[in-house]
């Protein structure tokens, strides 16, 4: 049998998981009292069931004790039962406006407060997470990535990506990413902009992207930028890091920046044992 508990944080997206196992063949069922996971386990933990896929869903509705959760998992592997953790997560203000859009209440929130609510939460939860055998951060994940993620995981038996990178190009007149680890400045290059035949071209032109990079300053920063990444990555991955957002900004956010951006996405695309994802938040600003 090969059993998998489903947890993490409220708004992290288990529910989303859980469906998505089901649809490839999993066996879910969803917030389970404690008293009665033990007796669902024993129930698969039959010889003619070794070939059973089944997906519990557990959260903090179901731990009344504020850690029964982690205890009864650590009953069940002390009477030798073998399951995986997938710990869904989110950062607190991606929780938080899932919440706000949703108007539904945090199981754990007092007085209105979501933000107290989700505090708690992490707070009993953070030993869980520890164990964990998965670890997904869908703060700026759709729902087709998360299906890639969990089909890597359970049906291709591929390495687990534990840390997703996103390189998002963005200009500075239009305020700085909000959720962005690493930032880097291109301003210093050249800016298409001013020469007419590329001003209303994007840095996904290859009119642009030749522009940008015909000058020498621009391969050396980008050797630079992908020498620091290749060594920050595998630190974050230890350090236990699950999303890293590497900001690349210029004065609009339309040509240097995409094409930097761009560029480095080629350069880190399948290198490494991390997810990778791309997008230009102002590609598209008055246009």
């Amino acid at each position: 049998m090969r059993f998998v508990v489903v947890t993490g944080m409220s708004g992290g997206g288990k529910r989303t998981a859980l469906k998505l196992l089901e649809d490839i063949g999993f066996y879910c069922v969803d917030n389970l009292p404690e008293p009665l996971v033990e007796k669902f386990v024993e129930v698969f933990a039959t010889p003619d069931k070794e070939d059973a896929k089944v997906a519990l869903g557990l959260d903090v509705r179901s731990d009344k004790t504020r850690g029964g959760v982690e205890k009864t998992l650590d009953m069940l592997r002390e009477k030798g039962h073998s399951f995986e953790i997938l710990f869904m997560d989110a950062n607190d203000q991606v929780l938080l406006k899932r919440y706000k859009e949703s108007r539904r209440l945090h199981p754990l929130e007092q007085d209105g407060r979501v933000v107290e609510g989700i505090e708690k939460e992490r707070t009993i939860l953070e030993g869980l997470k520890k164990k964990a055998d998965y670890v997904i951060d869908t703060s700026s994940l759709l729902t087709r990535e998360l299906k890639e993620e969990i089909d890597r995981i359970f049906i291709k038996g591929e390495a687990y990506n534990s840390l997703m990178v996103n390189i998002v190009s963005f200009g500075f007149k239009n305020g700085i990413l909000a959720d962005a680890d690493l930032v880097f400045d291109v301003r210093f290059l050249p800016n298409p902009f001013y020469i007419e035949e590329l001003k209303q071209k994007t840095g996904n032109d290859k009119e642009v992207q030749d522009y940008v990079m015909s000058f020498d300053e621009s391969h050396q920063f980008l050797d630079k930028l992908v020498d620091m990444v290749n060594f920050l990555i595998p630190n974050y991955i230890k350090e236990g890091k699950y999303q890293l957002v590497i900001g690349i900004g210029c004065t609009g956010g339309k040509h240097r920046s995409v094409t930097l951006a761009n560029e480095l996405y080629k350069q880190m695309d399948g290198k490494g044992n991390y997810g990778l994802k791309i997008s230009h938040r102002d590609v598209e600003q008055g246009r």
